[in-house]
């Protein structure tokens, strides 16, 4: 579930950055939080993407798994001593 930035509550927060970093960002913005906030935003979508690329790859290969155990079986059974 995603919401706009703009349509949620805000709260400072503590950062710690390199203030050399900072300077030269302060340059090309002039608000620096909305750029932050902006940045963190695609950071987050870029992660869910990511996780959700990953999930997916892990549930294809458990469903080639499964198919492979319900054409062939598994190779355990004919060394099984039960």
């Amino acid at each position: 579930m995603q919401t706009s930035a703009a349509s949620t509550r805000k709260r400072p927060v503590n950062l710690t950055l390199n203030e050399s970093l900072v300077v030269q960002a302060k340059i090309y913005t002039n608000n620096l939080s909305a750029t932050m906030e902006q940045l963190l935003a695609e950071f987050v979508v870029n992660q869910q993407c990511a996780q959700r690329d990953r999930q997916g790859a892990a549930d294809a290969c458990a469903a080639d798994w499964n198919a492979v155990y319900a054409a062939l079986g598994s190779f355990a059974d004919e060394h099984t001593t039960l």
